[in-house]
């Protein structure tokens, strides 16, 4: 499936990020997005693997002024902020773990640890 970059951010859910990171050479080009490449977290040091990989679009965090730089207008770069990408990670390992290991407790906490508070 093919999406332009501006249906692309719209499926993204406003609860993981505002989206006010986002960076593009060009925001009017309607790229198609094909491949999206997405790590949780502070994943700067991934760009390169992303596009070694061919994304058309990397969703992570963390990133600075001058990671966007290094995508070459090869792939849109998407900062969705730290806790954002990373807050249901431990949802998918519990589950993984709940599978392989089902007489294993798993007790979930659901203290929010997001140091920033948006205006």
């Amino acid at each position: 499936m093919t999406t332009s970059i501006s249906r692309l951010s719209s499926k993204i859910p406003k609860n993981v990020t505002n989206l006010s990171r986002i960076s593009s050479e060009d925001p009017k080009v309607n790229k198609k997005i094909k491949r999206v490449a997405v790590l949780g977290g502070s994943g700067s040091s991934a760009i390169q693997a992303a596009k070694r990989a061919k994304a058309d679009a990397y969703i992570t965090a963390d990133l600075k002024y001058h990671d966007f730089f290094s995508a070459e207008n090869q792939l849109l770069l998407v900062d969705g902020g730290h806790y954002e990408t990373e807050q249901f990670t431990k949802y998918k390992i519990a589950d993984f773990l709940k599978e392989k290991l089902p007489n294993f407790a798993i007790i979930l906490a659901n203290t929010n640890t997001n140091p920033v508070n948006y205006l």
